[in-house]
């Protein structure tokens, strides 16, 4: 006879640790030149903007009233797209999207071209707090050396 699993017992198993670093995966980013990467990139930002009921013609209207400027649903499109060579989304523009759409992950791609990663800020005194514990242990373990290197010379 098969076992019922209890609905209110959570699954050990299942548990993930959070999401540290921001940034799309690999998958979104994919191959190819930077400003492929780029499209690719804001064309994911636009779809998942769209899965939360946001059109393409409200992130240009939020983009334009945080730039100050007018950005159309068409010029989203041609930054969008890997065909258009000519039209690239200027940096203002890329942070306005960001804002618009909320797609903070976009934000983890320049510094990973760089090696570097984006977090949140709740995991920065987490990090500083544990290198702080790594170097307080380096300079224990330096005194300690210190200290057994002069009882030898006694």
């Amino acid at each position: 006879m098969a076992r019922h699993r209890d609905p209110l017992t959570k699954d050990l198993f299942s548990w993930e640790p959070p999401k540290v670093g921001v940034g799309y995966s690999d998958d979104v980013i994919g191959r190819g030149r930077l400003d492929n990467k780029i499209a690719r990139l804001i064309s994911q930002a636009l779809r998942d903007a769209r899965e939360d009921g946001i059109s393409r013609a409200e992130v240009a209207s939020r983009m334009s009233g945080f730039l100050g400027r007018t950005v159309s649903e068409a010029m989203l499109n041609k930054w969008s797209s890997e065909g258009s060579e000519e039209h690239r989304i200027p940096l203002d523009a890329f942070v306005g999207l960001v804002h618009a759409t909320d797609a903070k992950e976009l934000l983890g791609f320049v510094p990973g071209q760089f090696g570097l990663t984006v977090i949140e800020n709740e995991y920065a005194e987490l990090i500083e707090e544990r290198l702080l514990d790594d170097h307080i242990e380096e300079l224990q373990a330096r005194k300690q050396a210190l200290a057994a290197r002069r009882k030898i010379r006694r």
